[in-house]
């Protein structure tokens, strides 16, 4: 199988402070703002990132959490598997790639999309993984307002997506907080995700990559983060620990920041790799995210879907295959605008994960 190293640099980020998480602006309104922001590319599809380039025709796949894909002190690549596959057959495929059993109760998080028009993922594309390894859907209530930030409208929009008819929901923090410690961050002591969610002994993170309004782009970490935070917990992301009870108010530096640390704090207690992997879908990439009930139409064409031990690498590889797609230029000006890497930089700056990563595509 061929396997294609790439060796990225720290990248030039600009900040610019954003919309709220629930923006429903078109998006030239919501970046009249931020004409002077850097490209992440040159026009011409590079990432402007030196690459190290090496070819491995090995037909022997490596695989599994034992071969030691995640590697957070020692600098080397994750591995990040890859299929153009989109389809339940693709799921299960590059699910099956990393070798990983579950153990005890299986969570799977996604979002389940905000109303009337988001791109959450089709639950006919999720089915067959999920029941394979007879999954819970968890989600966790929104901060912002919207048709979930209260348990019983959220299941209902569950139910209204198809969830519901794959397999059973649970709304992590219909029963309030749990704290966990954060450790090595300078921006949160602890974390808040819903009290649920120790009722799980497993996690697979099923991501839809996409842009997001405040973020730059919603990904593996902050499916983790806010995506897991309960309502208390999303606030003190929003605001770097300055408020458990409103989102508002909090510097962009200091949000992107707070999100890696808290995903680190669930990466902790999970094990890192031993009970909680990453599956990312590439399809309708739009530069809103799924929070979003009428989000920009998506540019891109699908790439496809990638998984991984290391939430890091994972986001670090959709930045890398959305950016080089054609059609990305809107998105790479929402990252950037957003300063949206500095929530890559400072997760490896603590330890979450690499941003270098060795992509396995499992088509050949």
């Amino acid at each position: 199988m061929k396997k294609i190293v790439v060796w990225f640099s720290a990248v030039l980020l600009v900040l610019s402070l954003a919309a709220c998480g629930n923006s429903t602006e078109s998006a030239e309104n919501n970046d009249t703002e931020t004409t002077n922001s850097q490209p992440a590319t040159d026009g011409s599809g590079s990432s402007g990132q030196e690459e190290n380039v090496s070819v491995n025709d090995d037909s022997e796949k490596e695989t599994g959490a034992s071969q030691d894909t995640v590697s957070r002190d020692n600098g080397e690549a994750s591995v990040v598997y890859f299929t153009s596959d989109i389809s339940p057959e693709g799921l299960m495929a590059v699910y099956e790639a990393l070798n990983w059993e579950p153990t005890g109760g299986v969570a799977v998080k996604l979002s389940t999309g905000e109303p009337p028009a988001s791109n959450y993922l089709d639950p006919e594309l999720i089915k067959d993984l999920i029941q394979s390894v007879d999954g819970t859907i968890v989600e966790c209530n929104t901060a912002y307002g919207g048709s979930r930030t209260e348990t019983a409208m959220h299941m209902q929009v569950a139910e209204d997506h198809g969830f519901t008819a794959i397999a059973d929901v649970d709304i992590l923090d219909a029963e309030g907080s749990m704290e966990l410690p954060v450790e090595g961050g300078t921006r949160l002591e602890s974390n808040r995700v819903g009290s649920h969610f120790a009722d799980y002994d497993s996690y697979i993170i099923l991501s839809h990559f996409k842009g997001h309004a405040m973020a730059g782009f919603g990904g593996a970490i902050k499916n983790i983060s806010i995506g897991l935070g309960s309502k208390e917990g999303k606030c003190l992301i929003h605001t770097a620990g300055a408020s458990s009870s409103s989102p508002w108010g909090g510097d962009q530096t200091g949000f992107t920041e707070s999100m890696a640390e808290a995903g680190k704090s669930v990466s902790d207690y999970l094990g890192y790799g031993d009970r909680i992997i990453y599956i990312s879908v590439l399809n309708n990439i739009s530069i809103d995210c799924d929070c979003d009930g009428n989000p920009a139409k998506p540019d891109i064409h699908d790439i496809g879907i990638v998984a991984s031990f290391d939430p890091v690498a994972i986001d670090q590889a959709c930045i890398d295959l959305a950016f080089a797609a054609e059609g990305s230029k809107t998105l790479q000006d929402r990252v950037n605008s957003r300063d949206g890497l500095r929530t890559l930089e400072h997760a490896e700056e603590i330890g979450l994960g690499s941003r270098t990563y060795e992509l396995v595509n499992i088509d050949e």
